[in-house]
């Protein structure tokens, strides 16, 4: 069995089988036989992360559901390198064979990606090449997606590498943009039908 650690941040709604509200991801992991660990990260402020990492819903869901947690908040740390530190010995620990991002926003630094080459995978909210990269996160993606009038978005699985959102995709998965969308519409639906799909089908 694969021993997959979840990073994530905020309400880890990304955890989350699609059609299925109140059924975590990692639940269907549980069924294959893997055990999983969810782990916290923070960004300073930026987007929906908050700024106590201890507080975020998705450690409440990990708790909840039996998984053990851990928070490695970069701010306490002092800077990335010692917050990556602190994870890999995480990881080394637990035995983990796959990271998956859940809206886990640091950047990770080269030397961490290439330690974990085709182990660490992300979903982002539109279908890459579209709307990605540094600055495309949270509302910003879908912001763009209807400044720019597009009829089709979605969202993408992929290895995770030096370059945001720059990694081989693994699974993408199409949703329609209704007129009159708000970005906060686009995404929800975007999580419901997409993310919430695709992410627990590539783990």
């Amino acid at each position: 069995a694969v021993t997959i650690a979840t990073n994530m941040a905020g309400r880890g709604t990304d955890i989350r089988l699609g059609g299925e509200p109140d059924m975590l991801a990692e639940d269907l992991l549980r069924e294959r036989g893997f055990d999983v660990e969810a782990q916290e990260g923070d960004e300073e402020a930026r987007g929906p992360i908050p700024s106590a990492a201890d507080r975020a819903d998705a450690l409440t869901r990990a708790r909840e559901a039996g998984i053990p947690t851990a928070v490695v908040s970069k701010k306490e740390c002092g800077g990335q390198a010692e917050a990556e530190r602190r994870i890999t010995e995480l990881l080394e620990e637990y035995g983990i064979g796959l990271i998956v991002l859940a809206g886990y926003m640091s950047i990770l630094t080269p030397a961490f990606t290439a330690r974990y080459d085709r182990r660490i995978i992300n979903v982002h909210p539109s279908l890459i090449p579209s709307f990605c990269g540094e600055g495309f996160y949270g509302l910003r993606v879908h912001e763009a997606a209807l400044r720019k009038g597009v009829k089709v978005t979605g969202a993408t699985v992929h290895y995770v590498n030096e370059i945001p959102d720059g990694g081989e995709i693994i699974a993408q998965r199409a949703v329609e943009v209704h007129d009159g969308d708000t970005p906060e519409q686009l995404q929800r639906r975007v999580m419901e039908q997409a993310e919430w799909i695709i992410l627990p089908q590539a783990a």
